[in-house]
């Protein structure tokens, strides 16, 4: 199974902007750990895939080893992180996509 991680700063957006539902959004993120394959690729940059996974009329934005996601063993995708970063809406889709991009690229390992 993989490993889901949501960012504190994601939650706490979930959490302000959801309530209620909250709940419901953050289950179907954690569906990813046992199937990894769930959601669309949207982008990459070297080998980390920028996967979206809609719910509703928001788009939740994760990053993970794109490597391991298609090649990998059954030992491989236990050990695969799946971490989600941003959401958004159908109009910020793009730009937020673009600065995901922009921060794997300045962090310094991915070209």
């Amino acid at each position: 199974m993989a490993k889901v991680h949501i960012s504190k700063a994601l939650t706490a957006e979930i959490l302000r902007k959801f309530k209620g539902r909250a709940h419901e959004i953050i289950d179907r993120m954690e569906t990813l750990e046992a199937n990894p394959n769930l959601g669309k690729p949207v982008g990459h940059v070297s080998s980390v895939v920028i996967k979206e996974l809609k719910w509703d009329v928001f788009r939740f934005y994760c990053i993970t080893d794109g490597y391991i996601l298609k090649f990998g063993s059954q030992q491989d995708l236990e050990r695969l992180l799946i971490e989600f970063v941003r959401m958004s809406d159908k109009k910020t889709q793009e730009s937020t996509i673009s600065e995901i991009k922009e921060i794997l690229r300045t962090m310094g390992r991915f070209d």
